[in-house]
């Protein structure tokens, strides 16, 4: 009776989250306290297991850096990077694109992509209206840079937290072996996006004048503030970077981040505390807890077996199918739940398995899988969502299959070229 009321739970649930009937933090708090009435995990299952509850390190560490990036949004430094990228691209539209790319990549593995988007949209529009081309290209290709950036670092991508909370891997492991493909998937992506965009590059000298004649200084609307918020800001990344020395969690340096911050800065509550996405945060507390529920049943346990049982054994075969169906699931419902509920079937296969040594390609399938794999459809990833609601907003409404033309040859190209990077690293090169 708890196996299928568990199932049945978490199957709705994520129907629900997928197809947006109802917002998707109620969806995951719904199930998550239908579970605990139902009597299928108690309080300690919830909030206290390590295996089963809510994993307090990614929902800490998610808001130590959304205080930290609510602050520095009050700067204006997004503005002016947006105006001073367009001025070094002497206006010309498909350099405008690249340069705004490769801000927003950069930024999304800095920071995360969803918080990126939030503050490099609203820019792109501007320029976008001020250059006479159409928006909704521009917005479709930062949208998938973002995710493309965010792949490559530990806090980059929502799905990246919650498979280091489950593997225990690094901020550098993430860095070293992530952050190479990246880059040469966005050599690859600018590419692309050249011939997908094609008919988006057109505008007059008038334009591109008028665009040459912005003040990138006067974007930034707090000198001091900036100062104060880079530092932080750098001594939060150094944390990150000297983890496995030091040993402190992500999660407390962010936090610790988080608070240095608002000390030295002194800004009123309301001014970072408005900001932070608190419906995202209660929305990984019950995805967390429905998925303890299938750990806690055995559900997660059998599906690594009926994994290793496809395999045969064989990494090679269980790498590839992790990266493909990772790739094609994350593109159908959101790759946060699908993550959620995938890592703890990895990490079960990894143990499992002991002949694949520590099995750590692995979590790098699921991660490039599902972080690719998000920018597939428009409801892949949060970061999609959120650029096709400001757009819609905005006067530029992106379809679902406009989308979706565009995202299913940017994850092919994407996931092709990962396999060929796992392959030559982990099993041709060891």
């Amino acid at each position: 009776m708890s196996v299928a009321l568990a199932i049945a739970v978490f199957a709705i649930a994520y129907v629900l989250i997928a197809t947006e009937r109802l917002n998707r933090a109620m969806a995951a708090l719904g199930g998550a306290a239908i579970l605990l009435a139902a009597g299928v995990v108690g309080a300690h299952d919830a909030f206290y297991s390590e295996d089963t509850g809510i994993d307090w390190n990614v929902i800490f560490l998610l808001l130590g850096m959304m205080v930290i990036v609510s602050v520095l949004r009050h700067t204006g430094v997004f503005e002016y990077l947006a105006i001073w990228s367009v001025k070094r691209a002497r206006g010309r539209p498909f350099r405008v694109m690249v340069l705004l790319v490769l801000i927003t990549a950069v930024a999304s593995a800095m920071l995360d992509n969803v918080t990126t988007v939030l503050l490099i949209a609203p820019v792109t529009l501007l320029v976008c209206e001020r250059l006479g081309v159409p928006a909704v290209p521009y917005l479709i290709a930062e949208v998938m840079a973002s995710n493309i950036g965010g792949t490559a670092t530990l806090i980059g991508d929502p799905p990246n937290i919650i498979i280091a909370s489950r593997s225990d891997l690094t901020f550098n492991d993430f860095l070293v072996h992530l952050a190479p493909y990246v880059v040469v998937a966005l050599v690859v992506f600018i590419g692309l996006i050249r011939w997908l965009f094609r008919g988006s590059f057109t505008t007059t000298q008038e334009r591109m004048d008028e665009v040459m004649s912005l003040e990138e200084r006067e974007a930034i609307q707090d000198g001091r503030l900036l100062v104060r918020s880079l530092v932080v800001l750098g001594l939060v990344f150094a944390g990150f970077v000297t983890h496995h020395i030091t040993h402190v969690e992500p999660a407390v340096i962010a936090l610790l981040g988080a608070g240095l911050l608002v000390v030295v800065t002194g800004l009123e509550s309301r001014a970072y505390v408005a900001d932070v996405e608190w419906q995202t945060l209660l929305f990984f507390a019950g995805l967390f807890m429905m998925v303890g529920a299938l750990v806690k049943v055995g559900v997660i346990e059998r599906l690594a077996e009926l994994v290793a049982e496809a395999t045969g054994g064989q990494l090679l075969l269980a790498t590839t199918l992790l990266l493909v169906m990772s790739a094609v699931l994350s593109g159908i419902v959101d790759n946060i739940p699908y993550v959620a509920a995938m890592s703890p079937v990895v990490s079960q296969l990894i143990a499992g398995n002991s002949s694949w040594g520590d099995g750590q390609v692995l979590w790098w399938a699921l991660a490039l899988g599902a972080d690719l794999g998000g920018n597939a459809t428009a409801i892949g990833a949060s970061a999609n969502v959120v650029v096709l609601g400001i757009a819609a907003r905005s006067g530029h409404p992106i379809s679902f299959w406009e989308f979706t033309k565009y995202g299913l040859v940017a994850t092919a190209v994407t996931i092709g070229l990962a396999f060929p990077y796992l392959y030559l690293r982990y099993f041709m090169l060891g």
